[in-house]
């Protein structure tokens, strides 16, 4: 899971994904980075740490950190959260294969009206909720069309 900073939507992304793979039985390593270095290890945001607690996930432990090119060795999939990201990602990848692993997450959920989520940062508590039902929406049809088929 990608996004910028790696405190709002990407940490929030990795707890609602480790939540559900956990209930259903699955196991996949599962992490977080984001494309800048801003908040290398720093907590998430604390509206995104209220918003999964609110839902029963704990994501108080994660830490911000940057994502590298390594990480295409160690992930199948390479979610991100909005376009830009997206790009900033590609300009790492090494290879065709690396950019085969790239993917909007917002791609696996058929009729939404974009096809990004919302950088909630600059928001409310309110922004934060919408952005954490959006991904548990998005990831579920995530995990049907991929991971529950493995």
């Amino acid at each position: 899971m990608v996004c910028l900073g790696n405190i709002c939507r990407s940490p929030l992304a990795e707890g609602i994904l480790r939540h559900k793979l956990t209930l259903l039985g699955l196991k996949y390593e599962v992490d977080s980075a984001g494309t800048a270095n801003y908040h290398v290890g720093s907590k998430p945001d604390p509206r995104s740490i209220q918003v999964a607690s609110n839902r029963g996930i704990d994501i108080s432990k994660l830490r911000g950190r940057q994502f590298t090119s390594s990480d295409f060795d160690t992930f199948d999939y390479i979610l991100v959260m909005d376009k830009q990201n997206q790009l900033n990602v590609k300009k790492l990848a090494r290879n065709q294969h690396d950019e085969e692993k790239i993917h909007l997450l917002c791609s696996f959920q058929d009729n939404l009206t974009s096809s990004e989520v919302p950088d909630p940062y600059y928001g409310t508590l309110k922004d934060f909720e919408k952005v954490y039902d959006l991904l548990d929406e998005v990831i579920d049809s995530f995990i049907t069309k991929t991971l529950a088929k493995a």
